[in-house]
């Protein structure tokens, strides 16, 4: 009886073993191939925000990885990868890490069975903490493989997105250069014509400006001649005197002007005797 328990025991054990061993081998290879993949992303997301487009890509072979396609690391002597390779080894890569996925899933769904067999109820304890900690890094491994794999998706479809853009942009430009260079043109024309069409604005606003300034001008003149009539009118004995003074200064002017005139006679008249 002790032997076949100690079978039985040793059996138990040596199941476990391999199951721990299983899972181990699983999440190193998740854990490698999880890493590539975030490299794989992030340069992806690099080299689109840096030239806006995803035809370059290059990627450097680690040997000291099991698989060469997933450690890649950015380098500028190895082959280039266009975007259409880039992706297939995304799907490809994507593939793979979901089917470990699934494969570390069953073995920690033997385990649990395992853990619930009549025979290991002495070591359930360990047993449970040692399926929780695999639990919790299977768990990990799936919520970093879905939110690296969202926001590669994401980068893509925005990528697409704007080189369909870019596309259009160019084929546009491309096909339709005369009429870009005519369009250029008339708003050229258009431009002159609108600043021609302000200055001549201008100079009739500064020609309006002094017809006014004139009219004020002439209208302050006419005021003045009106309020210096008035003043005449009002006062006449001032006007008769102005009047009388004006009349003595041409007298003056006259009588001046024969005196000088019979002196210069005079003078002529006795040169020539």
């Amino acid at each position: 009886g002790v032997t076949l328990e100690t079978k039985m025991a040793a059996g138990s054990s040596n199941y476990w073993e391999d199951l721990r061993k299983q899972a181990r081998q699983l999440e190193n290879e998740l854990d490698l191939k999880l890493v590539s993949f975030s490299k794989l992303c992030t340069s992806y997301s690099g080299a689109a925000t840096r030239d806006g487009r995803r035809d370059r890509y290059s990627f450097k072979i680690d040997k000291r990885s099991f698989d060469p396609r997933w450690t890649l690391t950015s380098s500028d002597t190895t082959p280039l990868l266009n975007g259409s390779s880039q992706d297939r080894m995304f799907d490809t890569m994507a593939v793979e890490i979901e089917q470990l996925l699934a494969k570390l899933t069953g073995v920690n769904d033997k385990m649990a069975e395992y853990t619930s067999t009549p025979g290991v109820t002495s070591l359930n304890a360990a047993l449970m903490h040692t399926l929780q900690r695999h639990r919790d890094i299977l768990q990990d491994y799936t919520h970093e493989f879905n939110k690296t794999k969202a926001n590669f998706i994401a980068i893509r479809e925005r990528e697409d997105l704007l080189g369909s853009v870019r596309k259009d942009i160019e084929s546009y430009k491309s096909g339709s250069g005369v009429n870009n260079r005519r369009t250029e043109l008339f708003l050229k024309e258009h431009d002159h014509l609108r600043n021609s069409d302000r200055l001549i604005e201008d100079t009739i606003s500064i020609a309006m400006a002094t017809k006014e300034n004139v009219t004020s001008q002439r209208g302050m003149l006419k005021t003045i001649q009106s309020k210096v009539n008035s003043l005449a009118n009002r006062f006449p004995a001032i006007n008769s005197l102005v009047q009388r003074i004006n009349l003595r200064k041409r007298r003056d002017t006259l009588i001046l002007g024969g005196v000088i005139g019979i002196c210069t006679i005079l003078l002529l008249l006795y040169a020539f005797h």
